[in-house]
């Protein structure tokens, strides 16, 4: 794999396709948790879709990948079942985790797809570890490890930079940076607000891009991609994003104005792309019109799922557990 794109038809419709597939999956999750058929903890991607979808597009099967509680763009990017998906926000054991996971922790073995990870900072180690168990083992394989700039602060981000490094292990680190955190704007949390100049000091290389053009992110996370591959090191890859929606189902968002939101939405990525392909006659107005006809039909598809779907049993919420091994 190079870290050359070419723009042909199929690939942006794809583009455009993977973002409406999150953003439309997300707005229908929103109403759902209104009508409380989804509880606990959600926190949606609106904003961030160029991210996940950039990114996955330019990694292969055998790669892996790991998230933060913010991962269903991840999850739908890399190919996870919208069905499961939605079956397991509902908590139904036909979810990709049996329903035990919820919103903020899927895994998919099958998709190489380790977290969800509901501690701020807690897939950086897991990813080093990862990418050593790859190198261990002879695969030619890069770990995509996503994380928002708030888990900067931690001293996970700076041990497992260290360590990936040290180490010479094939880890892309992903920083997701929307400019808060949960609730605190970067400029009163960090005294280097350029997340990508850090990489420096662990002898990483880095690069920043406007992680609201789609198109750019992929270029960006080819390069990145191809060199991590070839060399065996770690790349840490900043992407300025911006999340529409608040931190979580519970965030008054305090801390920024709505004309600040509204500016940003005027950069949406879906829009964004949309326009720059209709300028340039590579999407018509009937090809936008039915591909969103297919990701209605589709989300539809996942709520009937999940809501047919069943509980699981009581007498088997022990399996799985620790306490499925203790001797009866």
């Amino acid at each position: 794999m190079n870290g050359k794109l070419h723009l042909d038809h199929a690939h942006v419709r794809m583009l455009l396709r993977a973002m409406l597939r999150i953003r439309r999956f997300e707005e229908t999750c929103f109403e759902l948790y209104q009508r409380e058929k989804i509880r606990g903890f959600m926190h949606l991607y609106d904003g961030e879709e160029a991210v996940s979808v950039g990114v996955i597009a330019t990694l292969a099967a055998e790669d892996a990948i790991v998230a933060t509680y913010r991962e269903h763009g991840q999850a739908l990017a890399r190919g996870i079942d919208m069905k499961a998906l939605m079956a397991e926000l509902y908590g139904k054991q036909q979810g990709v985790c049996r329903g035990r996971g919820g919103s903020m922790h899927i895994f998919d073995r099958t998709h190489r797809f380790y977290g969800g990870n509901a501690i701020v900072g807690g897939g950086l180690p897991l990813a080093v570890g990862i990418a050593m168990a790859d190198k261990a083992l002879g695969r030619n394989a890069v770990t995509a490890c996503f994380f928002g700039e708030g888990a900067v602060d931690e001293g996970s981000f700076h041990e497992s930079m260290n360590l990936a490094s040290l180490w010479r292990l094939p880890v892309l680190f992903v920083c997701e940076n929307n400019r808060y955190a949960m609730g605190m704007a970067l400029d009163r949390a960090e005294a280097e607000t350029d997340i990508a100049r850090k990489a420096a000091g662990y002898r990483v290389g880095s690069e920043a891009v406007d992680g609201m053009d789609v198109v750019a992110v992929e270029i960006a996370a080819r390069r990145a991609v191809a060199a991590v591959r070839e060399s065996g090191a770690p790349r840490l890859l900043e992407c300025h994003t911006y999340r529409f929606r608040a931190h979580s189902m519970f965030d008054a968002q305090l801390y920024r104005s709505k004309q600040e939101i509204e500016t940003w939405r005027e950069k949406d990525p879906i829009r964004r792309l949309h326009s720059w392909l209709a300028g340039n006659g590579l999407l018509h107005a009937d090809e936008l019109a039915r591909i969103e006809a297919d990701v209605a039909a589709e989300v539809a598809g996942a709520v009937a799922f999940a809501e047919a779907g069943e509980w699981e049993p009581v007498a088997e919420l022990e399996r799985f557990t620790l306490m499925d091994q203790v001797p009866q």
